[in-house]
């Protein structure tokens, strides 16, 4: 399947998704532990730009990342569409490069989980850390190992619908706590009849204590780590961790 296909497929994907949470998440750390006026975001990992279009609408200053560029020209038509500025690059977050200081930072909707190696993990932090101002916070959020282990493997998730339909396959990967995300699309046609569409995804998480070993390594103080959008601290069947540290 061309990602061209799946990044209009995406926002199908993803309609039940936690937007509105991720959103009040980021105002209420930056109101609890960021600078004042806080304004300059970076969406590192932004996909169709949701988050990031909806942020803008809050008063941010968004400049969106992402590694696809169909993904970004879908998100660049919705925020025209929203009547937002929001700036969006074509980057790797492993070799972010070229951009003003940022007040804030965000990784949201497990985009770190794509990174397949701790090499890759620590050099993203050091990219974001060098494009933060001191003070500035980064906030993300990653599957649990728990996840990873329980929820993913071996499981089969599916939805029926006229117009488009997916079944999902999740596998063990070859990785420590990796899983393999098999996904085939059914979307009708103009004339119809139904074009099939296959996409595979690799994620891959590492236990909370080893990401906060390469936050302090890195330079970050770690000022909160919670799970689930519930504001505690994560227990052995959390699914959803959650990081905010400051520069």
């Amino acid at each position: 399947m061309a990602y061209e296909q799946f990044a209009y497929l995406y926002d199908y994907l993803m309609i039940d998704a936690p937007y509105e949470s991720w959103r009040e998440f980021v105002k209420k750390k930056i109101k609890q532990y960021g600078r004042a006026n806080s304004t300059r975001l970076l969406d590192v990992g932004c996909g169709t730009g949701e988050l990031s279009i909806r942020l803008a609408q809050d008063g941010f200053q968004v400049t969106g990342i992402d590694l696809s560029e169909d993904m970004l020209a879908v998100a660049q038509a919705k925020a025209e569409e929203s009547g937002v500025l929001v700036e969006f690059f074509q980057q790797n977050m492993t070799e972010l490069d070229g951009f003003a200081p940022f007040d804030c930072a965000v990784i949201f909707c497990d985009s770190l989980n794509y990174l397949q190696s701790e090499e890759e993990v620590r050099q993203t932090f050091t990219r974001i850390y060098e494009h933060l101002y001191p003070g500035g916070l980064l906030m993300f959020d990653i599957h649990s190992t728990y996840k990873m282990e329980h929820v993913f493997a071996n499981q089969t998730f599916a939805n029926n619908e006229e117009a488009t339909s997916y079944i999902w396959h999740c596998f063990p990967g070859d990785a420590p706590y990796s899983v393999e995300h098999e996904l085939t699309f059914f979307v009708q046609q103009p004339n119809g009849m139904y074009e099939r569409f296959d996409e595979w995804h690799v994620q891959r998480t590492f236990p909370v204590e080893r990401y906060k070993q390469w936050l302090l390594s890195t330079g970050f103080e770690v000022l909160d780590i919670s799970a689930d959008f519930i504001d505690e601290l994560p227990t052995e069947t959390s699914e959803r961790i959650f990081f905010v540290a400051k520069k």
